[in-house]
């Protein structure tokens, strides 16, 4: 905690700009992550692999192939971290270059973390005590006292991971009502740029009020599980109109082009509808009232002033 105060105290006083404290958050956040695994590896018991898929309870989503499917749905808010990228494309140097190479050169590093990270934690303890908050810090506890000083260092390294993806995860969806301003689907003020950071400040201001009053009244379960569907929906339709475009306007350019299509787009709508699905239907009622209101902006206010729809 007293670095996380340390580098915002720094922030506060402009002696660190956002850009940097966010690097040395990730720098941290990735070299407890290495250190974790390499040093985890050493206190594996491959007992705690057996049954590496546990049984089905009897109930869809709790353990078996249904519960990996529900798992694979409720984490899947961590793949915004890789589409907030996209929405920064109009603040990159050169996007057609920069875009493609940032969003798979960290999906790749990332899903190899995650993999490396979840085979070295369920080595450590039975998978049975894992349903907690701090299931790393149980890991790094099994390893015995003799580990003692792992722990505050791991507990840093979670402190600044989960304090960096909220810097980019708010980052993201600012940039997304900005764009949809400057098309009209909404209000001139979401498209309002600070005179000195030359940011969308109303959007980032609004952005950040809505979500802190939902992470303080909301379980972090709906929360997780209402993104999770969000983001699926919004990939599966990105999959699909891939398929669309090809089609409709193959004249567009393609600085990157999807390979094999349309077998890998429709693979990937395909998936991301499944793990849909496999999410509880409380969940589904949710996203249906948040699409709602999202159809209610749209005909009452995006509808009348957006500039594609004036021609």
């Amino acid at each position: 905690m007293f670095i996380v105060g340390l580098l915002t105290f720094l922030l506060v006083l402009g002696i660190l700009e956002s850009a940097s404290i966010n690097h040395i958050m990730v720098i941290v956040k990735v070299a407890g992550i290495i250190l974790f695994i390499v040093v985890g590896f050493m206190f594996v018991a491959k007992a705690n692999w057996q049954p590496f898929i546990p049984e089905n309870t009897g109930k869809w989503g709790e353990f078996g192939w249904s519960g990996i499917l529900r798992a694979a749905g409720v984490i899947f808010f961590a793949y915004i971290g890789f589409d907030a990228v996209s929405t920064a494309a109009q603040e990159a140097k050169n996007p057609q270059r920069d875009m493609p190479v940032g969003i798979l050169g960290s999906l790749s590093i990332s899903t190899v973390l995650y993999i490396l990270v979840a085979i070295v934690l369920t080595g450590l303890v039975s998978y049975t005590q894992l349903n907690v908050a701090d299931p790393i810090a149980v890991g790094v506890n099994a390893m015995g006292e003799s580990m003692f000083w792992l722990r505050p260092i791991i507990k840093i390294a979670a402190i600044a991971g989960l304090s960096s993806v909220i810097l980019v995860m708010l980052l993201g969806q600012p940039r997304i009502f900005f764009a949809m301003a400057k098309d009209g689907l909404l209000p001139p003020a979401f498209a309002r740029i600070h005179p000195r950071f030359k940011t969308p400040h109303f959007s980032t201001i609004l952005t950040g009020s809505i979500a802190m009053i939902l992470a303080g009244i909301l379980p972090i379960n709906i929360l997780g599980e209402l993104v999770s569907i969000g983001t699926l929906l919004a990939f599966a339709i990105v999959c699909v109109s891939i398929i669309v475009l090809r089609r409709t306007r193959p004249d567009l350019p393609r600085p990157f082009r999807t390979p094999w299509v349309p077998v890998i787009p429709a693979l990937g709508a395909l998936i991301c509808v499944a793990q849909m699905l496999a999410l509880p239907m409380d969940t589904w009622l949710r996203l249906i009232i948040w699409m709602a209101i999202g159809f209610l902006i749209y005909f009452l206010y995006g509808k009348k002033h957006s500039k594609l729809n004036k021609g």
